[in-house]
């Protein structure tokens, strides 16, 4: 069976420079890199660009590829901000002396649990991992949808199972941790993923892209976060099913940082105090972005899942960052081989 693999550093820049429509505010230029999806990150920093008088160059790239990045440019940082992608990305860079603290007043009332109480990060959204089928996929085979892990075994999904690769995609890393945890450990977790390995089609870059994969009767079933799974839903992929394995799913925190080093910190820190309130978390919802929120003041969209009605692991961002690079090495070494 062949598989393709794909985790190359793909970067797209957009550069949002010269708004016509600026709101009061400091000068200057920042650059950004966002781990949005394309469409919630140009409203995003078209938005703070009118509301700061601020300009931003933006690059958009997974969470791996942004850690990767930051990483390669530590003796000359090249960006300010770090806006988006789960949590332990951040603590990963956080580990390495990457990120530069900063405790945003807009950020006391977020709870405790969604930043990092030195104020490396701060979060503001959360996502949770679900399962994607297609409807015609499970009929044709005679099958509900997916709510276990366990489900993905089923000999139906040989070859038919799409999930990006832990190092270029957050989301990615976020499932396997979760497979980790709801297997009991790394070694019962690996086992369970060596079984998965004869039942994925591809390894993508994109945590996203197996959702469209899904939505274009391309593959039976995706791994990937939910709001991106509603999101294809509203894009009008109905044959889209959407479910959670009742053992448990793990969520990402969704963050935003100051990158060390920062050509720009001032400007930077106006962006966290920006991103950090209700009206910038709020903007997800104009593009169909459907992640919950972690401002108690926002307004989450009315499309966000229930996070009560769904199992969540016990997920840690901080023991998952600072595992991150031993979880994905074993990976590479046991699964992709």
């Amino acid at each position: 069976m062949k598989k393709t693999i794909a985790v190359g550093l793909l970067i797209s820049a957009v550069a949002l420079g010269g708004c016509t429509s600026k709101g009061e505010g400091s000068s200057g230029t920042l650059t950004v890199y966002v781990g949005f999806q394309e469409d919630h990150a140009v409203a995003a920093i078209d938005q703070f660009t009118e509301d700061t008088g601020i300009e931003v160059n933006m690059v958009r790239m997974s969470a791996g590829e942004i850690l990767a990045k930051v990483r390669a440019e530590r003796s000359n940082p090249q960006a300010d901000i770090w806006y988006g992608g789960p949590a332990d990305t951040f603590v990963a860079a956080q580990k390495d002396g990457l990120l530069t603290p900063y405790k945003s007043p807009e950020a006391e009332v977020i709870p405790a649990q969604y930043k990092d109480e030195e104020g490396y990060w701060t979060g503001v959204y959360v996502g949770v991992i679900g399962f994607a089928t297609n409807q015609k996929f499970l009929e044709e085979n005679g099958l509900e949808p997916p709510t276990s892990w366990d489900d993905f075994l089923d000999p139906a999904y040989t070859d038919q199972l799409v999930m990006a690769h832990p190092s270029s995609s957050g989301t990615a890393y976020t499932a396997l941790y979760s497979m980790l945890q709801v297997k009991g450990g790394d070694d019962p977790g690996f086992d369970y993923l060596s079984e998965l390995h004869p039942q994925i089609q591809q390894y993508t870059t994109s945590g996203s892209a197996p959702g469209r994969m899904v939505g274009l009767n391309e593959v039976g079933a995706g791994i990937l976060f939910a709001h991106d799974i509603l999101k294809y839903q509203k894009e009008g992929f109905d044959d889209i099913v959407l479910s959670f394995p009742e053992e448990g799913t793990g969520f990402e925190i969704g963050a935003v940082a100051i990158i060390d080093g920062a050509p720009n910190e001032e400007l930077a820190q106006q962006f966290i105090d920006w991103a950090a309130a209700p009206s910038a978390q709020e903007i997800g919802s104009r593009t169909d972005n459907f992640q919950n929120l972690t401002h108690p003041d926002a307004n989450e969209p009315d499309e966000a899942v229930e996070l009560e009605d769904i199992h969540l692991l016990n997920s840690d961002p901080f023991e998952a960052g600072e595992r991150r690079q031993e979880i994905i090495d074993r990976f590479e070494n046991d699964i992709i081989k």
